[in-house]
């Protein structure tokens, strides 16, 4: 059986050392005037931010609070899995898989484990970083390959002979695969995002509203999916800036946090600053940015992976209105479609936005079925 090791975050002083002298020292580059975010993270934004990280975040702190909860790895398949496990307070927890995309880490579910874990309907949560992520191994590997490893996770490391799974944006794509790959041990699914056109659908089978889905999807890409063709296609040259320079690091994510959320034009009435600065140091501090953008290069050169199939397990789906907004029929054509509910408040990160709202999406779908 897989040994599991204990585990505590304790980044060694030299590289917090090390990142305040690279965040003092950064050389700064030109703004076009009037720029807002249309050309990508702010120069006056991210400043701020840059000076609160120098001056008032405190990473211990932070580190302090990431500790309070059980955290353990283990290996599986050469890999080095890192991962939280909290079990709830109930009298008959619900074993659930919570997996998080790019560019959040395991932190994208750090306000949902009090509230899904302590009352009488409570899950006993599993949350794991992705391969190539945080504290998991700097091992990229594609969808298919984390699929197994995080059943692997679930089922001989941890016992759990069936169990749910939920997540979004590249948690999404794992959990479609795990639902394909292991429908025996994976009781149902919930994902925020069901997946989008590729073109080689045939149209005419497609409802009117799934076609306007399409082509929006199609000017999407053109407008904010450049960052996916890059890492699918060349990371390692992108690679060298981001794990280097910290500003440059935080300029690539926060652009997405900013984009993606339902903030009414400020970022930070979505996230504060610690939380912003904590994802982005966990990428820093593990210097995982190149493993994890290098993930989306696997997906494209794998192809005919599980997660393009329409899933058969039950599936719940909780649209945020920041999401693409994808119609019904577009999701029953994708996943076995039981629950589809539109929320009126969340972006691509709401289990950061609005934690409450995620959690009772969850609660709500996974009470229809049993363990």
């Amino acid at each position: 059986m897989t040994a599991i090791k204990k585990y505590t975050i304790n980044v060694q002083q030299e590289v917090l050392d090390d990142l305040s002298v690279r965040l003092k020292n950064t050389r700064w580059t030109e703004e076009p005037e009037g720029a807002g975010w249309g050309y990508g993270t702010n120069s006056r934004y991210l400043k701020e931010l840059v000076d609160y990280w120098q001056n008032s975040y405190n990473w211990r702190k932070q580190e302090e609070a990431l500790n309070q909860f059980p955290q353990f790895t283990a290996e599986i398949k050469g890999t080095t899995i890192h991962f939280i496990h909290v079990k709830g307070k109930g009298t008959a927890n619900k074993p659930l898989l919570l997996i998080h995309g790019w560019p959040d880490s395991y932190y994208r579910f750090y306000k949902l484990i009090s509230l899904l874990t302590e009352n009488e309907n409570s899950f006993d949560l599993v949350i794991p970083s992705i391969p190539g992520f945080g504290f998991s191994s700097h091992h990229a590997v594609n969808s298919d390959v984390t699929a197994e490893i995080f059943n692997q996770l679930m089922v001989e490391v941890l016992g759990y002979k069936q169990y749910f799974v939920a997540g979004g944006d590249m948690g999404s794509v794992i959990a479609k695969s795990m639902a394909n790959q292991f429908p025996n041990q994976v009781n149902a699914i919930h994902i925020t995002d069901v997946g989008y056109p590729d073109g080689t659908e045939d149209w005419s089978t497609m409802s009117e509203a799934e076609q306007q889905f399409g082509q929006m999807i199609q000017g999407w890409f053109f407008s904010e999916g450049a960052f996916n063709m890059i890492q699918s296609t060349k990371p390692q040259s992108l690679s060298y800036g981001l794990n280097d320079s910290p500003v440059g690091l935080a300029g690539w994510i926060l652009e997405k946090f900013n984009s993606w959320s339902d903030n009414n034009g400020h970022i930070e009435n979505s996230f504060t600053k610690d939380e912003l600065i904590t994802n982005i140091m966990i990428y820093w501090v593990s210097q995982t940015i190149n493993s994890s953008i290098r993930t989306y290069a696997e997906n494209a050169r794998a192809g005919g992976l599980k997660s393009s199939q329409k899933v058969s397990v039950p599936t719940g789906v909780s649209l945020f209105p920041k999401e693409a907004q994808f119609p019904q029929e577009w999701a029953e054509r994708m996943v076995n479609l039981v629950s589809f509910n539109k929320l009126e408040k969340g972006g691509h990160f709401a289990p950061m936005e609005v934690p409450y709202v995620y959690a009772v999406e969850l609660s709500n779908f996974f009470e229809k079925f049993e363990i």
